[in-house]
């Protein structure tokens, strides 16, 4: 038997008079909620009933806006009343009363998240574009504001770090690829391997001080804040630009060609976007709580870029064990696939670049949520 049998709700000035018919008598409580965010705005608890029939009175804010009263037995909360209202210029509009159980709300709440989950961030880029463009045009600019080289650092950073990594594997360590035996070839390898890693590393490394570092956005003005990690992973894109740019000049000059697979290069790109605004989204905001992390990413993006072959061969020193976690780096995946589409002349594995793609997706719409969850305590925190 049904624990709710009748219900019906109307209308009384400021509040909502529920009449139910019960199985038995029982002990009621009701909550007012924001639909929107699911908000508690007030709560009550009616006496038990004496019979079957029952009846609440419910008060809600006097605020215009919508409202959902929710109301159930105290001993089963489960089974529950949902009353959706809406008060507007002090008149009060009911709908009727649903009686629903809360493992069935969940499950509809879920099938309405999913694909506003997938929609809402590409949509907050689309919106924000212009803003977007304007922040990581001045980002660019500030880093090189008020030195001598000034925009020319854009092309020296990337040029410098790799020349570094190259002096020490290859000339002082003696690193080689493959069959190539040759200097040159461990040089084409070992930048085509540092392309991915480069704006990756970049953009993460800094998504733990990005909210910090622009706190004004986050207490004084109506912000989107989502657009600010989103500005890292341009700004990577754009050094990523400039070592492609020396990449092919090398290449030209060793090789005497450029690679026609090259037009594979967007598939590569898009899921190393993915994959780094979603961490990018979930470190901007554990960051603004955990003030540490910045350092322990740094630690960790070495790591990474040591555990992943890309200034030395994959079969060099490798265990097997080794490997076999390694086919989870999705870093590797990009490696492997910006090192076929530019040197051997071939299209990147399509099984792994799938499950890229995936994974780097599915990375993109958690890390939004966890950023859109953690925004509305960021103020209290600043």
């Amino acid at each position: 038997m049904p624990i709710f049998q009748a219900v019906e709700a109307t209308a009384e000035g400021a509040s909502i008079r529920v009449r139910l018919r019960l199985d038995k008598p029982r002990a009621l409580a009701w909550q007012v909620l924001d639909p929107l965010t699911g908000a508690l705005l007030a709560d009550g608890r009616a006496s038990e009933t004496r019979g079957a029939d029952a009846a609440v009175q419910v008060v809600l804010p006097p605020e215009d806006g919508p409202y959902r009263v929710q109301l159930s037995p105290e001993e089963d909360r489960d089974r529950v009343v949902l009353i959706d209202a809406s008060m507007a210029s002090g008149r009060l509009e009911v709908e009727p009363a649903r009686s629903v159980s809360l493992a069935g709300l969940r499950r509809a709440r879920l099938a309405r998240a999913i694909p506003k989950a997938f929609a809402y961030p590409v949509r907050s880029v689309w919106t924000n574009r212009k803003l977007i463009t304007s922040m990581v045009r001045r980002d660019i600019l500030a880093r090189s504001r008020g030195s001598f080289g000034g925009a020319l650092w854009t092309f020296l950073n990337p040029l410098l770090l790799m020349a570094t990594y190259f002096f020490v594997f290859g000339v002082v360590l003696q690193q080689k690829f493959g069959a190539d035996s040759s200097r040159t070839g461990y040089v084409l390898y070992f930048l085509a391997g540092m392309l991915p890693w480069l704006p990756f590393s970049e953009a993460v490394g800094r998504s733990p001080y990005v909210i910090i570092e622009h706190r004004n956005f986050v207490k004084k003005l109506v912000f989107p804040l989502e657009t600010l990690p989103v500005n890292l992973v341009l700004s990577g894109l754009v050094t990523e630009v400039f070592a492609l740019a020396i990449f092919f000049a090398g290449l030209l000059a060793i090789r005497g060609t450029a690679p026609v697979r090259v037009v594979w290069l967007p598939v590569l790109l898009v899921p190393q976007m993915l994959l780094a605004a979603g961490l990018c989204w979930f470190l901007a905001a554990l960051g603004v709580f955990v003030r540490d992390l910045g350092q322990i990413i740094g630690f960790v993006l070495t790591v990474w870029f040591f555990v992943t072959p890309i200034c030395y061969a994959e079969s060099q020193a490798v265990p097997a064990w080794a490997a076999r976690i390694l086919e989870f780096n999705p870093i590797l995946v990009l490696v492997r696939g910006y090192r076929a589409i530019l040197l051997e002349n071939r299209a990147p594995a399509a099984e792994p670049l799938l499950w890229l793609w995936l994974a780097a997706a599915l990375i993109a719409v958690l890390g939004h949520a966890w950023f859109h969850r953690l925004r509305r305590s960021f103020a209290d925190v600043i």
